[in-house]
């Protein structure tokens, strides 16, 4: 509960009413949009580039990507273009649709909470990075072998892919191994707010273990346990490293206050 003696636990809001927080949420759309377009214009001439990044992994999975890569219809190459750059885009823009959006709900935050979280914003951009790395150099090479070996096994013919839904499979699970590896963030955020402790975690790892493999069978676009494993054993280790960073800034914030 902010009061007037503890400064550093007031929120900077200055009790606004409705229509203007209607009028903050409104500025707050506009400028994310104009990020966005921004950002969208600035990936165009940078879609072939991007196209033969992705493409990499295909040819570590064995296949050309010249002749593997193909579209079956007139718009196929139009559709294929969009795709990279709003993704692109969307990549390019995010850290500035962020800030945005901490500005508007930064008024609601007290001083102290601002602090914890501006602390952990470059940790959750590294760790993003390093997800989606993980994903583009092992996870990538790893599940396409697996489907394209699955594919020969049940004597499909596989000789060609449609390239709009080769980008987005990859792109969808870059992604999504990008968002995920936020989850030490988030756990040692909520530690360093008070809602979860190390004891807390530690007492549910049986129920998150399972939990992480539900959820990354239902993530991962892919149906072999190979890739859904690669998401799965990172995830965990993660978790694992959450509790002993939450352990250890409890044992020393008890030393502090001779608890």
């Amino acid at each position: 509960m902010n009061t007037p003696d503890n400064p550093e636990h007031e929120a900077d809001s200055g009790g606004k009413p409705f229509i203007q927080h209607l009028e903050d949420l409104r500025k707050m759309l506009i400028r994310s949009l104009v990020a966005l377009g921004l950002g969208i214009i600035a990936a165009i001439p940078l879609a072939p580039d991007v196209l033969d990044i992705l493409k990499h992994p295909l040819a570590v999975a064995g296949k050309n990507p010249a002749e593997f890569l193909r579209v079956l219809e007139i718009t196929g190459g139009f559709k294929v273009a969009m795709i990279l750059v709003i993704l692109t885009g969307l990549l390019f823009s995010a850290p500035f649709i962020s800030i945005f959006v901490a500005g508007f709900v930064a008024p609601a935050l007290t001083r102290l909470e601002k602090t914890i979280i501006g602390r952990y914003v470059f940790s959750a951009i590294g760790l993003f990075v390093a997800g989606a790395l993980l994903c583009y150099f092992a996870v990538l090479p790893v599940g396409l072998k697996v489907m394209l070996g699955i594919g020969s096994w049940l004597d499909i013919n596989m000789d060609f892919v449609r390239t709009d839904d080769y980008i987005s499979f990859c792109l969808y699970l870059i992604l999504a191994f990008g968002l995920t590896f936020e989850l030490p963030v988030v756990l040692v955020l909520l530690g360093r707010l008070g809602v979860v402790s190390s004891n807390m975690l530690a007492s549910k790892r049986s129920y998150v273990i399972v939990t992480i493999f539900f959820l990354a069978m239902i993530i991962t676009p892919t149906t072999d346990m190979v890739s859904q494993t690669l998401l799965a054993v990172p995830l965990i280790i993660l978790f694992e490293i959450s509790i002993l960073l939450l352990r250890s800034r409890e044992k020393r914030e008890a030393l502090r206050t001779g608890i």
